[in-house]
């Protein structure tokens, strides 16, 4: 069977499987795009690598999106991490990968041999993945590309739960996600969700805290109407 041979973009949107044509690079002369995860490149065309539905960031961060437990890393991804052990040069850290990430520990803004951070085994952490491929653990840093630490860094307090990867990528689209809006209408708290299927909140209460988890969690199957109308019903028993 032959691979479909789509122009540019054709499928972003669309349900792709392993060995799909999604993007023919001789017909994109003069433009720089970026691959996530579920896609490679094969000479001159982006094939699929998995199962899922073709995604676009703007302006040209293609990946396939796939509601899976398993994450496999990817350049320029967020992350919520979790130490597992340190050594002198680098904190190793579970991102529910195939392998474990090294986070150096120079990896934050102004790091040094004097200021190197004592996280203990167990700390969450907010990270970027700088390195990724096959053969090799990943890199993380705690810096985004400017060194600065923006986001990055510790999370304390707060609840963490795993999610699929698939919905820690709608939890971050643009717009906002209904569910998500929905909730900051009427609640405060704060949120970080790693594209390796892990979200952390945290907010005044331990109520909103459990009020928020338990929306996002039910939000995956629903449309936007039938997450803000979920919304409506957890805050309804809140009140």
């Amino acid at each position: 069977m032959e691979s479909r041979k789509p122009p540019p973009s054709a499928l972003v949107d669309n349900h792709v499987v392993p060995g799909d044509v999604v993007l023919d690079l001789a017909e994109m002369t003069n433009q720089t795009i970026k691959l996530g995860a579920g896609l490679r490149q094969d000479c001159d065309t982006i094939q699929a690598t998995s199962a899922g539905r073709l995604r676009l960031s703007k302006p040209s961060k293609y990946w396939v999106e796939s509601s899976q437990k398993r994450y496999i890393p990817s350049v320029e991804d967020t992350v919520l991490g979790v130490v597992v052990d340190t050594k002198p040069d680098n904190f190793l850290v579970d991102i529910k990968g195939p392998n474990l990430a090294f986070l150096p520990v120079l990896a934050f803004e102004g790091g040094t041999r004097r200021n190197i951070p004592k996280f203990e085994i167990g700390t969450l952490i907010y990270a970027r993945v700088v390195k990724a491929n096959s053969i090799m653990n990943p890199e993380l840093s705690c810096m985004d590309a400017t060194g600065k630490a923006a986001e990055f860094g510790q999370l304390k307090d707060g609840y963490m739960f795993d999610t699929s990867t698939g919905l820690s990528r709608m939890l971050l689209s643009s717009p906002t996600c209904p569910v998500l809006e929905a909730l900051g209408k009427k609640l405060s708290f704060e949120i970080a969700v790693g594209l390796n299927g892990r979200v952390w909140v945290n907010a005044p209460s331990p109520s909103n805290v459990i009020v928020v988890s338990n929306a996002i969690i039910k939000s995956e199957s629903l449309s936007g109407i039938g997450q803000r109308s979920m919304v409506e019903s957890l805050l309804e028993r809140l009140s």
